[in-house]
């Protein structure tokens, strides 16, 4: 097989998944025939073909896919105007504080936010697959330790954790700000284009006051279908 017609299969196979490819499964395309650097080189070859196109190849914690640019976004929306889920700030601050501090326990989480967090909080960004248990500090009462999943990378159209916004400051605002620049794209991989990677996802709503305080709704930009 030529390099052209091998491209072909490749852009082929990820255009029609609804999920990332890694490269390991990518050379099941072939038979195991091309290596690891090759298909590397053409994905990247792919890359510089679509570089002036609406739509982009890029490489996400869970492998690779075609997603929207972002410039496109305001124009997409228009093909889906539902509303994005809303998440209270507290929401989105212990979501903050997890992603740049992890792993951490819902007690370090407290001591950094200064009030208590509602284990509602917690559950609603388990239930959205961004953040997880991955073992418990070994202290008395062994505390969960939280930290973010590859899902979490993947819906903002990240590689790794590396890529999140350098945060100057540890105040929580300074991890708020940050956290709300890192939008991801509208996911195209699939049969319908503008539904993520992993299915569509149910409309979510922000937390009822009394579960995350007082303070008013913020939504948090990102492909939301």
């Amino acid at each position: 097989m030529n390099t052209a017609d091998a491209k072909r299969v490749l852009e082929t196979a990820l255009i029609c998944s609804q999920q990332p490819l890694q490269v390991r499964e990518l050379r099941t395309l072939f038979n195991d025939e091309l290596g690891v650097d090759t298909i590397k080189q053409l994905l990247q070859d792919l890359q510089q073909e679509w570089a002036l196109r609406g739509v982009e190849l890029v490489c996400v914690a869970t492998g690779w896919r075609f997603q929207s640019r972002p410039e496109m976004r305001e124009y997409l929306d228009r093909l889906h105007p539902e509303k994005p889920p809303r998440y209270s700030r507290a929401t989105l601050e212990t979501l903050a504080i997890i992603a740049y501090r992890q792993p951490v326990t819902r007690g370090d989480m407290e001591d950094i936010r200064g009030v208590t967090i509602n284990s509602m909080i917690l559950k609603q960004l388990e239930d959205r697959g961004w953040i997880e248990v991955i073992g418990h500090r070994e202290a008395p009462g062994r505390p969960a330790l939280y930290a973010t999943t590859k899902h979490f990378l993947d819906d903002l159209g990240l590689a790794s954790l590396d890529q999140l916004p350098l945060m100057e400051a540890p105040a929580q605002e300074g991890m708020l700000d940050l956290l709300a620049e890192a939008q991801e794209p509208l996911a195209v991989s699939g049969a319908v284009e503008g539904e993520a990677a992993d299915g569509p996802v149910p409309e979510q709503t922000a937390l009822s006051e009394s579960a995350a305080g007082p303070e008013e709704p913020f939504v948090l930009s990102g492909n939301q279908p």
